[in-house]
């Protein structure tokens, strides 16, 4: 019999100590060694384990036919699009998101549309009963769809039951974190059941030819809980996302080793399940209150997709030492940058205002071409001035200013015009890249100074406040007009 011996694990990235330690070594995380009971392997001396001698094998080069992976669609096209056209044989996603987000909506959706095709589709729930997960399948009109279910969390007998009878196409295990197998003594949800719960998984999705969807919970910070090697060990990581308060949801990639990453696919939760939404920018603009100050249209790219979204900003003046500064959707940091570059450069005095931002809709935008549009949804709720409701922007400002180039124009500027916008607010240099066929009427700028400049020029007065200090900040101090 092994004999057991202790090990501190970390819980973050799976890194073993044999005694306790403050600092996480391999990762540089503090507090996140957690005591374990490793038996096996561990304990076996190195002179046993290092005897048997390694075989040969050929090895090959650079040069030769390669052939695409055959992929099997889901009958979701979003979730086609994210995983880069279907699933591919013998591969293990890894799908994580925050409870309640839809996560077992949506696989409960995938696995009834392949069953439905004629495929084999099992769903194995190791949180919830199979009564549950039946209910779910009734509120979702799925119940008549031939999905093999159950509810087990021994990894060796979830193996042992699928190596029988014709492989499955596509088998969800819901979540990893309540597997466990017996080559481990550690309890359900630590490190060593994790990794060693979906090394076994992986070797049967590799061995069998089938899809594996591992579903993942998550941190209080976003992130997949448990070791990251398992995001190592899986071949796509996927995240879904979305607000309690919106009715819609957003399915990225973070990893695939068959497709790009970034990609995103888009949901809307309804009280029959999740319904894709084709046309994202359609969405994200249906709500738009137009003539409003400072709201401005963004062009973004999201992995291959051009995706239109409306950034909407508000400063008002505030009464604390310390103003505020609030961001939703976007980086709190490159908002901080682009209130630097107007304050410095563009003479935008923000120092005694509160400062919110907010992307509409909940999608979180990381790209920085969203600096533009940012920056003028800023200016604009400042000085008071509508921007044109038929305009779209996209740019990166620099730290002197000068707006720089992005990558895909044509595709932003194509989606715009699909959307029936009429002009651009674009960088100077990325004019040549437009050309003259999206039908879009073209406002190159060079530098951050003439888009503030032609904002703060329509300014009207908030009220009938004209003479009252905080009015008189409201114009920034380079562009305000002389009183004769």
């Amino acid at each position: 019999m092994a004999k057991s011996s202790l090990s501190f694990v970390c819980q973050n990235c799976g890194a073993a100590y044999n005694r306790w330690q403050g600092k996480c070594d391999s990762c540089g995380e503090w507090n996140t060694l957690a005591e374990e009971d490793v038996t096996g392997a561990t304990s076996v001396p190195v002179s046993i384990r290092s005897k048997r001698k390694g075989r040969q094998f050929a090895l090959e080069s650079l040069t030769g036919k390669s052939q695409d992976a055959p992929r099997l669609s889901s009958g979701m096209a979003e979730l086609d699009r994210v995983t880069g056209g279907g699933f591919v044989r013998g591969s293990v996603l890894l799908v994580g998101g925050d409870p309640g987000i839809g996560k077992s909506t949506l696989l409960t959706q995938a696995t009834s549309m392949m069953a439905r095709a004629g495929h084999r589709a099992v769903y194995i729930s190791g949180e919830e009963a199979v009564a549950q997960v039946r209910l779910r399948a009734e509120r979702l009109g799925l119940a008549d769809a031939p999905v093999q279910l159950a509810a087990e969390t021994s990894v060796e007998d979830i193996v042992s039951t699928l190596s029988e009878g014709a492989t499955p196409r596509l088998i969800v295990i819901d979540s990893i974190q309540t597997m466990w197998t017996d080559t481990v003594e550690s309890a359900p949800g630590t490190v060593t059941q994790v990794r060693a719960s979906a090394q076994a998984l992986i070797r049967f999705a590799k061995k069998s030819g089938a899809a594996i969807i591992l579903v993942g919970h998550v941190t209080k910070d976003g992130q997949i809980a448990g070791p990251r090697v398992v995001e190592h060990m899986v071949d796509a990581v996927l995240s879904f996302e979305g607000e309690g308060s919106q009715h819609f949801r957003i399915l990225r990639s973070m990893k695939n080793r068959f497709g790009p990453t970034d990609e995103i696919g888009v949901f809307e939760m309804t009280g029959l399940g999740l319904r894709e939404v084709a046309n994202p920018s359609e969405l994200f603009l249906s709500e738009r209150d137009l003539g409003s100050p400072g709201t401005a249209v963004f062009a973004g790219i999201e992995g291959t997709r051009p995706v239109l979204v409306e950034l909407q900003a508000l400063v008002a003046p505030t009464s604390l030492g310390t103003p505020r500064r609030a961001v939703v959707g976007w980086d709190p940091s490159r908002l901080s940058m682009v209130l630097a570059v107007l304050e410095a450069h563009c003479g935008v005095k923000l120092s005694g205002h509160d400062v919110y931002l907010n992307v509409a809709g909940g999608l979180r935008i990381q790209e920085p071409a969203a600096d533009l549009a940012a920056a003028a949804a800023l200016v604009s709720s400042l000085v008071n001035a509508p921007l044109p409701a038929d305009a779209v922007y996209f740019g990166e400002i620099s730290l002197s200013g000068a707006i720089r180039p992005v990558a895909q124009t044509s595709a932003r500027l194509k989606e715009a015009a699909k959307l029936g916008f009429g002009r651009a607010v674009l960088p100077e240099s990325a004019r040549g890249e437009a050309g003259g066929d999206s039908g879009l009427a073209l406002n190159p700028v060079g530098g951050l100074t003439s888009l503030v400049a032609e904002i703060a020029a329509r300014g009207t007065p908030r009220g009938n406040r004209e003479n009252s200090p905080a009015e008189k900040n409201a114009t920034p101090t380079r562009f305000r007009r002389q009183e004769g």
